[in-house]
């Protein structure tokens, strides 16, 4: 307990950051609306911030090395804030990506700087109690952000400064901590190639986790719009689709740790593909209690297959490739999160809203399909290790979470 009580300022970072972070998406969505952007410019703005997050991902570590823990954190927060701020000055599409990108860096460098500080600091004989909290936390924070939109005035000055104050208070915690910052972690290396031959059904279904994920996140509230949602009610809808993710971690990660868990993904990739189906087909405009449920069930299905196939991956990895390993999972979901609110967007306003959820069923069909093929190649693997849940958040959590199940070997002691 004393242990996690001096974390208590690095787990309030986090959760400041998820509430900046976790609405601003879906704020920009609404305001474009009110703005007057097209479907197709809103969903720019969703791959802008996911390429900006992938950039933040990548470069941190490097930045962190040369510069420390507290300054990456601070140019981190001063980014975001700048990139909060400037959306009201410099209306249009094309500012607002390029805002995005910013604030999506930002808020990857953020969380790449708490995630190696935790990393770092931890024993292995708290890790998983400390990885634990980190996931309740960073939880508490996304939900938290989804009730924010509910009360943030679309395309106004106070909207975007709530937002910029947060990625200003995120800074307090860490700046009147007593505790001295680690020492400099060395950057993750990047194989994907490798992470790909070594488990080509695992990296398919992360690149699904990213394209639905993101999808969702991103383009939601321009469905919500033309599903004649109101703002309290998109909040509510993206808010059911979190807490089906949510609810679903427990029971998946149990039965994925009992059986293939390549079955696994194809129960969950069948359940969503008829779910995203019948949210095209058969839930009416306005039926305001039949979208929140749909989204519950849809957050069950689709928000747990990342973690089932960083699972997969991981049985057939070798103990030593397992940081690397993350940091490949999270460059094969940037891939899919980039390119899937320019896509759902594009498809939006092509065929109507009804089109993101019925490209997102062609997506999961394709998983399932790509997922039967594999099975008559190769046999599946024994779970080496117990099932987690990972947020995506940056290529350092690797680290925080291997040895969070007892197996580390001694990884990740602190050097102080």
């Amino acid at each position: 307990m004393t242990t996690l009580l001096s974390f208590a300022a690095l787990f309030l970072s986090i959760f400041l950051v998820q509430l900046g972070s976790g609405s601003l998406g879906p704020l920009d969505a609404l305001s474009g609306s009110v703005l007057g952007f097209t479907t197709e410019e809103i969903g720019l703005l969703g791959s802008a911030h996911f390429f900006g997050f992938f950039l933040g991902c990548y470069i941190t570590p490097r930045l962190v090395g040369d510069i420390g823990h507290s300054r990456t954190f601070a140019a981190a927060a001063a980014i975001g804030a700048i990139g909060a701020l400037l959306h009201p000055v410099l209306e249009g599409p094309v500012y607002w990506a390029f805002l995005r990108v910013l604030t999506g860096l930002a808020i990857a460098a953020a969380y790449t700087v708490i995630e190696s500080w935790l990393q770092a600091k931890t024993e292995n004989q708290n890790r998983g109690r400390v990885y634990g909290l980190f996931r309740v936390v960073d939880l508490i924070g996304a939900v938290s952000a989804q009730g924010l939109i509910a009360i943030l005035e679309p395309a106004s000055y106070a909207a975007y400064n709530i937002v910029a104050t947060f990625c200003c208070i995120c800074l307090l915690p860490l700046a009147l901590t007593q505790r001295a910052a680690p020492k400099t972690p060395d950057a993750p290396r990047l194989h994907p190639i490798k992470a790909l031959l070594l488990s080509p059904t695992a990296i398919m279904g992360v690149v699904v986790a990213g394209v639905t994920s993101a999808g969702f996140r991103m383009v939601g509230p321009v469905y919500g719009v033309e599903n004649e949602l109101g703002q309290g009610q998109i909040a509510i809808f993206l808010a059911s689709g979190m807490l089906g993710g949510i609810a679903a971690q427990y029971p998946i990660g149990w039965i994925a740790d009992k059986t293939d868990r390549r079955m696994v993904l194809l129960m969950l990739s069948i359940v969503a593909a008829i779910t995203c189906l019948g949210i095209g087909y058969l839930v009416e405009p306005g039926n305001a209690a039949m979208i929140y449920l749909a989204a519950f069930v849809f957050g069950t299905t689709a928000f747990p297959i990342y973690s089932v196939s960083a699972a997969y991956a991981n049985d057939f990895a070798d103990p030593d490739f397992m940081v690397e390993l993350s940091a490949a999972l999270i460059f094969f979901f940037s891939l899919g999160a980039i390119v899937s609110p320019a896509i759902s967007a594009w498809l939006i306003a092509l065929a109507g809203a009804n089109a993101m959820f019925v490209f997102m069923a062609g997506v999961h069909l394709l998983l399932v399909a790509f997922t039967l093929f594999r099975m008559t190649r190769r046999a599946g693997a024994e779970p080496r290790a117990p099932y987690r849940y990972l947020p995506r958040t940056s290529m350092i959590l690797g680290r925080l979470a291997r040895g969070s199940d007892g197996n580390g070997k001694g990884e990740g002691k602190h050097k102080d």
